[in-house]
């Protein structure tokens, strides 16, 4: 397995567990106060830096374990790698525009910041997810 798709793999593994965390941990706080009131911010702050260390760990381990197994392969690239990237960037691409399209009108109903912020991030999150979804499936059948 090449390095950029282990990052994938990672950042895969890393989204599966940091959203539905955020949103079990928000709904819990939806089921006790109204919308206006759910503390957020920090539950989203925390779960992007989180991710975020947890997918630089991870992708260190397993940099490691996989030098160690193999250490002329280590972190290289070719033309196949660049071109499912930017496929899968592609594809990842078209949930942010949809998210960002979420967010004017939004904004336009002038809808509470909760709303506003969590269409966002989960637009993010499906960005990434789609994308590296994308990308490991070119990686085992190819590009079409």
């Amino acid at each position: 397995m090449v390095y950029e798709e282990r990052n994938i793999w990672v950042g895969l593994v890393v989204s599966f567990v940091g959203v539905p965390v955020y949103i079990a941990l928000v709904l819990a706080q939806l089921s006790q106060r109204p919308v206006a009131e759910v503390d957020w911010v920090p539950l989203m702050l925390w779960t992007i830096g989180l991710s975020i260390a947890a997918s630089i760990a991870l992708s260190i381990l397993w940099g490691i374990v996989a030098g160690i197994r193999d250490r002329d392969g280590v972190g290289r690239s070719d033309e196949r790698d660049r071109s499912i990237g930017v496929m899968s960037s592609r594809v990842g691409q078209a949930f942010t525009v949809i998210a960002g399209l979420g967010v004017i009108v939004l904004c336009a109903v002038e809808a509470d910041w909760f709303w506003i912020a969590n269409t966002m991030f989960l637009g993010f999150a499906l960005s990434s997810i789609v994308g590296g979804i994308a990308s490991v499936i070119a990686y085992r059948r190819g590009l079409v």
